[in-house]
């Protein structure tokens, strides 16, 4: 099991759909994050990209030298990157972070953001774009001298001078739930990734992913991107899920379903079609709450609950096949801490960091030195 929370490049707050209590993208609130995840244990951590975000790679390779056991899951984008270029970034930060790069595939879902990018093609014809860039990009870090012709790439007597720190590669993540996109998935990455559907559907879409998988004679590893709010109790998080979107218009939703309706990405439909815009019809499954998706692209679902309804919710993700868990929550930095100290001892994750078991970890406040026998009331505690 691994868990990762998130780097909000696009900006943070305490509402959505407002800027009431925002968060700009400072470079160092991003640290905090950051190094707040690294001291929690989280696995790594998700860095957005679009271009509303700040450039993944870029805060990467900053953050990586902020951190110390945190891995960062940077995405490489078909069509906007040559996979000879992006063969060499992915080497330079993986040595760099000495092998705590994680790459996530995006091929995109938007024409109107693709277009202002330069690429213009279809949604299949995106898919074949990404099969030949990965075919290339992992054929280059695998150590390959590589001539490749396809239909949209050509590379003539092509090589990378310095390898990975990991091999052959770096995990590849991706997510597509079309055809097209499983397609490319099971043929070339590591971990598929769904947004945050209701556990039978999550099941239906692995056990399709699975099969697909065996035909290529490969087995894939699953993972999930959630929103949570975890609270010590279901009144009080159903409370925090009801205020994160207290700013929020039938005017404001009717806009933002508007432009996502625009995307071709048929895992923002299905994400559309889990709440419909309708704002009294969002706990779509037990603790599964649809709110963020009535304003936000992509991951639109959250966990909501005590710690052990979110925790069993999480089990029953496991159940299914999800391995690997990418969280986060609203504002950040807070949530960070929220979810890590009120779910990981329920759900048996130990966390990225080695063990100090020498140190006297002592945790909230000393009052009055009760901790501590009389002769040692003088220490002074820090």
């Amino acid at each position: 099991m691994e868990i990762l929370w998130f780097i909000p490049t696009h900006g943070d707050g305490h509402y959505l759909g407002s800027s009431v209590g925002g968060r700009s993208t400072e470079y160092s609130y991003l640290k905090q994050i950051a190094q707040a995840a690294d001291r929690l244990g989280y696995t790594g951590v998700l860095l957005p990209t679009g271009r509303s975000c700040e450039d993944p790679w870029i805060t990467a390779s900053a953050l990586s030298n902020e951190t110390r056991y945190l891995k960062f899951l940077v995405a490489v984008r078909p069509g906007l990157m040559q996979p000879t270029v992006a063969a060499r970034m992915t080497s330079t930060l993986d040595r760099i972070s000495e092998g705590r790069l994680l790459i996530n595939v995006v091929a995109g879902g938007d024409p109107v953001e693709l277009a202002g990018d330069g690429l213009f093609v279809s949604h299949d014809e995106r898919y074949e774009v990404t099969e030949e860039f990965l075919t290339i990009w992992r054929s280059l870090l695998s150590g390959e001298n590589v001539n490749f012709e396809g239909k949209h790439l050509k590379v003539k007597d092509s090589n990378l001078l310095f390898p990975s720190e990991q091999a052959p590669h770096p995990p590849l993540y991706f997510g597509g739930s079309s055809p097209a996109g499983q397609q490319v998935a099971v043929k070339h990455t590591d971990v598929y990734l769904t947004w945050g559907e209701p556990p039978a559907q999550v099941k239906e879409k692995i056990d399709v992913v699975k099969a697909k998988a065996e035909k290529e004679g490969r087995k894939m590893k699953f993972g999930i991107r959630l929103h949570v709010i975890v609270r010590e109790t279901e009144e009080e998080a159903w409370a925090a899920a009801n205020r994160l979107i207290r700013h929020l218009d039938e005017e404001t939703i009717a806009k933002a379903q508007s432009a996502l309706s625009r995307q071709d990405s048929i895992g923002q439909k299905r994400m559309m079609q889990l709440h419909n815009g309708d704002k009294s019809k969002l706990e779509i499954s037990p603790n599964l709450w649809a709110g963020i998706g009535l304003i936000r692209g992509g991951a639109g679902t959250a966990l909501v609950g005590s710690p052990e309804s979110v925790a069993q919710r999480i089990k029953e993700y496991q159940e299914v096949g999800i391995e690997s868990f990418i969280f986060s929550g609203y504002p950040h930095l807070e949530e960070a801490y929220k979810f890590a100290e009120l779910v990981f001892p329920l759900v048996d994750f130990h966390g990225n960091r080695p063990s100090f078991s020498n140190r006297k970890n002592l945790v909230g406040e000393a009052v009055a030195n009760t901790h501590f026998p009389e002769k040692d009331k003088a220490v002074n505690v820090r």
